[in-house]
């Protein structure tokens, strides 16, 4: 885990997921300030981060926010926390928090239990393009 960025926020996401996928395009957009670096659950890296972390498999279905040396964030929580680094009204998304969290990760179980169904399933992870390549662990 050394070799991770320490002044960068980990996101791990479903990397054959078209929803997952286009998550990270839309983070990727917003993130103005260059904070995010992005790994796929799949990868040897991400399921070491995870094993690192202690996350168990069952949670792996989650996208995960890992800030090194800090905290790590899962379902509702990790969309709260890197929506609130975009800036303007984004900055508000907190307020979310008021939901009690078991409601927020329900409605976030259901979606991603039907994120496949609904938005479809790559064949093997997303390949960056050569732009955006930086971004990737």
């Amino acid at each position: 885990m050394e070799s991770l960025p320490e002044n960068k926020k980990i996101v791990l996401f479903d990397g054959v997921c078209n929803l997952c996928s286009s998550a990270v395009q839309y983070i990727i957009n917003h993130d103005k300030k260059d904070i995010f670096r992005f790994v796929a659950l799949q990868s040897e890296l991400g399921i070491s981060i995870c094993k690192y972390l202690g996350i168990s498999f069952s949670k792996m279905d989650s996208i995960i926010l890992y800030d090194p040396k800090t905290a790590y964030f899962y379902k509702s929580s990790a969309v709260i926390e890197i929506a609130k680094n975009f800036g303007g009204l984004w900055k508000l998304t907190p307020v979310f928090r008021i939901v009690p969290i078991f409601i927020s990760d329900r409605i976030y179980d259901y979606v991603a239990k039907k994120r496949y169904n609904w938005y479809g399933k790559k064949e093997s992870c997303m390949i960056p393009t050569p732009e955006l390549k930086s971004k990737f662990l």
